[in-house]
């Protein structure tokens, strides 16, 4: 079975935008595992524009699934993670002007501070993920760094303008899916899914989890987190039995 970690930043970003207290992050993870959700995913950025730290240390105290925090490597958000200590921390590219995350992480240009930076985490008890394009070069690096699992980004695939286009993303996905899987590491996926799209990246053979925030959470402005999270962890399950 797929598990399904959603991402609750952006419930953070309609609060920041009244700057006020409300919606909280906090009451959005609770509803969000009544849902079904199997962890949520938040990503501490380094200018602070949607979750914060006092939100990561509170949902730290209060998620009862697993809690998988998104991170740069940048010193000081190394150390807090070192501090909370997630239960999966995921190392991801960041960009000061990105509106979303853009591309993986290149883990060729920085594998001893990439490598380091694991190391640091497994000494705390987190297991690592990386978010990676689906390059074998990159792929490889990142078992050479020691390494837990890959998330592989589906963003392209999302943005495709054309069949076409999706169908040889879908191909790129696939075969990266099957080196990470040959290499010993756990496959992950996530990056611009939503209730249109999600199926078949769902059926890609071996994959054990998902991570999706934004469309999950516009879903959740019609019909409410607790359903839109059920609503998405059927179409999962739905395609998950077609493969079967």
């Amino acid at each position: 079975m797929i598990e399904l970690g959603v991402n609750i930043d952006h419930v953070a970003t309609v609060r920041n935008a009244r700057k006020t207290v409300e919606p909280d992050p906090v009451a959005a993870a609770v509803l969000a595992e009544l849902g079904g959700a199997d962890g949520i995913t938040i990503h501490l950025r380094e200018d602070r524009r949607h979750i914060n730290e006092t939100d990561l240390r509170r949902l730290r105290e209060t998620v009862q699934t697993k809690m998988n925090l998104e991170m740069s490597l940048d010193p000081e958000i190394v150390r807090i993670a070192c501090e909370v200590i997630p239960d999966q921390a995921t190392l991801v590219v960041e960009k000061r002007n990105e509106v979303t995350t853009l591309g993986g992480l290149n883990v060729l240009a920085d594998e001893s501070r990439i490598t380091e930076t694991i190391t640091r985490l497994h000494e705390r008890g987190t297991q690592v993920s990386l978010f990676l394009d689906p390059d074998v070069r990159q792929i490889e690096a990142a078992v050479r760094c020691g390494g837990d699992a890959i998330e592989l980004n589906t963003g392209k695939y999302a943005d495709a303008p054309t069949w076409e286009n999706r169908n040889r993303e879908m191909t790129r996905l696939t075969e990266a899916a099957r080196l990470v899987s040959e290499l010993g590491m756990r496959l992950h996926a996530g990056h611009g899914l939503n209730f249109r799209n999600v199926q078949p990246i769902a059926a890609i053979p071996r994959l054990v989890e998902l991570n999706i925030g934004h469309g999950i959470v516009a879903r959740a402005v019609l019909v409410g987190l607790q359903q839109a999270v059920r609503e998405m962890k059927q179409l999962i399950f739905q395609r998950q039995i077609m493969e079967e």
